[in-house]
């Protein structure tokens, strides 16, 4: 899957994702890192939301006042 440089527009899902507009990446919304599709592993299906790492999801769960 080749999106030539643009940004990926995901819906996410439990447990996976579908691609509704082609891309290489998505953008962390905590760091604004780039992160490609094949190595994304952390999104929110409540926020429609990735995160490019564990910490990011973690710092992104406390925003919104859903972890304890």
């Amino acid at each position: 899957m080749t999106g030539r440089g643009r940004e990926a527009r995901i819906h996410y899902l439990a447990g996976t994702f579908r691609i509704l507009a082609t891309g290489d990446y998505v953008r962390c919304a905590e760091t604004g890192a780039a992160i490609a599709i094949d190595e994304l592993l952390y999104w929110s299906v409540e926020r429609q939301e990735a995160y490019v790492d564990a910490a990011a999801s973690l710092a992104a769960e406390r925003r919104s006042g859903s972890a304890a």
